[in-house]
């Protein structure tokens, strides 16, 4: 049985942030009504939607990914009839999340004081820019803003170049994990009192706390950390390094690993009695790493993670898509699966990461078109008879 099976989760999301939430929580077992306007449904359908390369029967890579395994129903949460639709759905629910501008819940009356008052145990998840709190609330916020405005731009590149984004989206997918983790730690403390919760998610909140132990360093010190590309402000040599044919990791964290380090690369000049400790290899790290990428120059990227592998040093390739998508591992753990598609054939895509001992048949339904399920979930969840729905699709209050 799947993790989250018997739970009930309405996605009002859209874009990256909120639709990523939701997905991981379909992953765990979750059923997901997906809550679209009507008409073409929510926006990130049609993002890549006819691009020939990133789409398949006008669904974009998007929203390919994103709405695996979900339901779709079209509501217009606009008018009085949709929202009394909605308030249904509410009452048989355990979960509406959103990531919606901050006060839009509420305008549309669908809070969760408002949906609280018609079922007390439901749990509602916003993720937004900044939070519902403090001076900057209605400010918009994408993916590189908060980023930007998180502290993790400016350590990131070198010194001699501007800062640089995550090529991941990471302020977009944190203010997602860390919206799936609020739901869950709300589900669990239903269980004790009974009652739902609001979980209020800042996507900037989500960037400083991925700051980690560098903040606290910070503010214990008053020192402000800089670029320093891909080498480490401690250990040596912990960098990215060439070799004849493209670029490998090499991380000893610790004095034992560059004992072992030396077993592999031979030279002379990293024998020096005073490079066994820390403090005088991190002195002379520069001339460290020179040595190091001449010597690995002289042979491709296998040999030497052949070797650093058998002598147990902290290694790995620096792998683009095609060669990370293929590795034995990465297939192995399932993280690359089949989706199919409601027109036939299917899509690879990521997996889900977490796995569980009760659980491992792991399977995943198509993407739905916008509407799909309406009918279905009105007359099965809902009990409203053909002729009720016939009337609300002539209101246009769904479609």
């Amino acid at each position: 049985m799947a993790p989250l099976e018997g739970i009930t989760l309405l996605d009002l999301t859209h874009m990256l942030s909120g639709p990523y939430g939701t997905m991981m929580l379909t992953d765990l077992g979750a059923r997901t009504i997906k809550v679209e306007p009507p008409g073409r449904g929510e926006g990130t359908r049609e993002l890549l939607g006819s691009d020939p390369d990133y789409s398949r029967h006008g669904m974009g890579a998007y929203f390919l990914t994103l709405n695996r395994s979900k339901e779709s129903v079209c509501i217009d949460l606009k008018t009085d009839a949709g929202r009394a639709v909605f308030m249904d759905l509410v009452r048989h629910a355990d979960v509406v999340f959103d990531n919606f501008g901050v006060g839009v819940p509420k305008r549309l009356g669908i809070d969760h004081a408002a949906l609280a008052a018609v079922n007390p145990r439901i749990i509602t998840c916003s993720v937004t820019g900044f939070g519902e709190t403090g001076p900057d609330t209605l400010r918009p916020a994408f993916d590189q803003v908060v980023q930007g405005a998180g502290g993790g731009m400016s350590i990131t590149g070198t010194p001699d170049q501007p800062p640089t984004r995550s090529g991941i989206p990471i302020g977009d997918l944190g203010g997602g994990i860390f919206g799936a983790m609020g739901v869950l730690a709300a589900l669990q403390a239903r269980e004790r009192t009974g009652r739902g919760q609001h979980v209020d998610v800042s996507m900037l909140d989500a960037q400083i706390s991925l700051l980690n132990y560098m903040a606290t360093m910070h503010l214990m010190s008053g020192h402000v950390p800089g670029r320093i590309g891909n080498s480490h402000f401690v250990h040596v040599p912990y960098n990215t390094f060439r070799t004849a044919d493209g670029y490998i990791i090499i991380a000893c964290i610790g004095d034992a690993f560059f004992e072992r380090f030396l077993s592999v690369v031979e030279r002379p000049e990293l024998r020096k009695p005073e490079y066994l400790k820390q403090p005088a290899r991190f002195a002379a790290r520069e001339a460290i790493e020179a040595v190091i990428n001449e010597e690995l120059m002289q042979q491709p990227s296998a040999h030497w993670l052949a070797k650093l592998r058998a002598a147990r040093v902290p290694c790995g390739p620096v792998n683009d898509f095609e060669q990370a998508l293929n590795d034995p591992q990465v297939l192995a753990r399932g993280m690359v699966v089949e989706v199919p598609l409601q027109a036939g054939g299917s899509v690879r895509m990521p997996g889900n990461p977490m796995k569980f001992s009760d659980f491992d048949d792991e399977r995943f339904t198509a993407p739905p078109t916008a509407g799909q399920q309406t009918e279905q979930v009105l007359k099965e969840l809902l009990g409203y008879d053909a002729e009720r729905v016939a009337a609300l699709k002539q209101q246009g209050a769904v479609a």
